[in-house]
């Protein structure tokens, strides 16, 4: 089976491939991936994110943007905030954004910066709209949140995925109404006790992306150890089951969807 797959999120510049990243690199690339994007975190991961760009410019392309979790308890989000908007006027030499991400809402650990991460949020969505860049968002705990606030853009051209989705179809409705979304699935398909199949029987296969959030949420079988790109196609795998397809038919329209959403930036 030969697959031709982008995976649309992955942290493969994280120090958790310190002492592998160039041969995760290649098993990505043997295992069918074309294209790694790769979602910006904070201000401390900018370098290694750009480092990888930089030698691998034919497959990573990254992102920018500051992570929700990266504003709580952060004095200097603000000018966090800030350095996204310079970044995104004038990138780094070698360096070209395909996105603004990783940005959104995260509630699991505490309410206490909701109206902070929204803040940050909004002036982000508002940087997407400025540079015609999609955005990818996180959501944890915060769904409901999530489509309040991209509704006010509603109308505006907003556009992005929607990552790790594992929101219900009322969500899925409410975020599809808000703008031009699609949604990423990764590894949490693959857990006996995901809902996200019964979900996903609601939601055409037309507006889903493959991810891994590689070093994070790894499929089945590797549930446990790390994450890594090279897994995506066992995402597809398992897609095909849900919906009665190959993982080549998954595979053609996931890479398909990725590629219109985020266009010649990742051509």
């Amino acid at each position: 089976m030969s697959l031709q797959l982008i995976d649309t999120h992955s942290h493969i510049y994280d120090p958790q491939f310190d002492a592998d990243r160039d041969e995760a690199v290649a098993r990505a690339r043997a295992a069918g991936v074309g294209r790694i994007l790769l979602p910006a975190v904070d201000a401390e991961s900018y370098g290694a994110m750009f480092a990888l760009a930089r030698q691998y410019p034919e497959l990573c392309r990254p992102m920018m943007g500051l992570h929700p979790t990266s504003v709580n308890d952060n004095p200097r989000w603000r000018e966090d905030l800030e350095q996204v908007a310079r970044y995104l006027a004038a990138p780094p030499e070698g360096i070209r954004f395909c996105g603004v991400g990783e940005v959104g809402l995260d509630l699991y650990w505490s309410r206490d910066f909701l109206s902070q991460q929204q803040q940050a949020l909004r002036f982000q969505v508002e940087l997407s709209l400025q540079y015609g860049l999609p955005l990818v968002i996180h959501t944890r705990d915060a769904w409901d949140e999530m489509c309040a606030l991209l509704d006010a853009f509603r109308g505006r051209g907003v556009r992005g995925i929607l990552h790790s989705f594992c929101g219900t179809a009322d969500h899925y409705r409410a975020l599809k109404a808000a703008g031009g979304f699609l949604f990423g699935i990764g590894g949490p398909v693959t857990y006996k006790k995901s809902s996200l199949p019964d979900t996903l029987r609601e939601i055409p296969l037309s507006d889903l992306v493959l991810e891994t959030d590689s070093p994070y949420l790894p499929p089945v079988p590797y549930r446990g150890k790390r994450n890594e790109s090279a897994y995506v196609g066992l995402v597809a795998c398992r897609l095909a089951e849900i919906y009665g397809t190959t993982p080549e038919e998954v595979a053609a329209v996931t890479t398909r969807n990725a590629r219109a959403l985020f266009g010649e930036r990742i051509s």
